[in-house]
């Protein structure tokens, strides 16, 4: 009954299927690992120490900005210089805006600081003169595709929409960092701006993409034995009528 296995066509369903099982497991594991990962990176981030309770280290020992470096606690010395507002930034349910001053550093480019956060109405503080030093959370650029952030354009002077080098090499002549910190510690007036998760370590809609992949390769993997035993009993049931001479008729 089953000797139409030994046809090629069967070596050619087949060698399909096993081809294809162990394909499908493959990739669903894959995409199972991808989803693990950022459930790991989003505990990580959620364990990783306030940047108050760090050890500050240099700046430059810290860049480029990633998902390591991302909230440690950077240290930077230099002189303060421009200063700017960078407004519709909520903080506790309330609006304001946050106060960048750019540190000039030793090194001669320039970093920019985000001193505090400003409530709507409030008067900035004049940045200290002379030579500080600065410990903060270190962060990486912001871009248009940050909630909260929005272009540039229609923005008085002296306001940015966005804390990044794209943004300010357009408003000074300053080498700019492609990086900011936001101070443990602010001046008076100002209320300290909690670092950001670094990008890719929420479980955001990617990550559960990845789940709903994995599902997707495991179904596919089911669906094809489901149809290897379903073209198996169709076969087997032609041959039975054959054999019985109930075909063609």
């Amino acid at each position: 009954m089953y000797r139409f296995l030994r046809t090629p066509r069967w070596w050619g369903i087949n060698l399909f299927v096993v081809l294809a099982i162990p394909f499908c497991v493959f990739m669903g594991t894959w995409q199972l690992g991808k989803f693990e990962d950022r459930v790991d990176s989003h505990e990580e981030a959620g364990r990783q120490p306030a940047a108050s309770t760090q050890r500050a280290e240099p700046l430059e020992s810290l860049l480029p900005v990633d998902k390591e470096t991302s909230g440690r606690a950077a240290e930077a010395t230099g002189r303060y210089g421009e200063q700017f507002l960078v407004p519709d930034r909520a903080l506790d349910g309330r609006q304001g805006s946050y106060v960048l001053t750019l540190l000039r550093t030793d090194g001669g480019r320039s970093l920019p600081v985000v001193r505090g956060w400003l409530p709507e109405g409030g008067r900035a503080p004049a940045p200290p003169s002379g030579e500080v030093t600065v410990v903060g959370a270190l962060q990486a650029s912001e871009n248009q595709g940050t909630k909260g952030v929005r272009t540039a354009g229609g923005l008085p002077e002296g306001q940015l929409g966005m804390i990044s080098a794209a943004s300010l090499v357009n408003v000074v002549d300053d080498d700019v960092f492609d990086a900011w910190v936001t101070l443990t510690d602010s001046p008076a007036g100002l209320t300290p701006v909690p670092a950001a998760a670094a990008a890719g370590t929420g479980l955001d809609a990617k990550a559960f993409q990845n789940l709903g992949y994995t599902a997707e390769w495991f179904v596919f993997a089911g669906f094809v034995v489901f149809m290897w035993f379903r073209l198996l009993r169709r076969e087997a049931e032609a041959a039975r009528d054959e054999a019985l001479g109930l075909s063609g008729s």
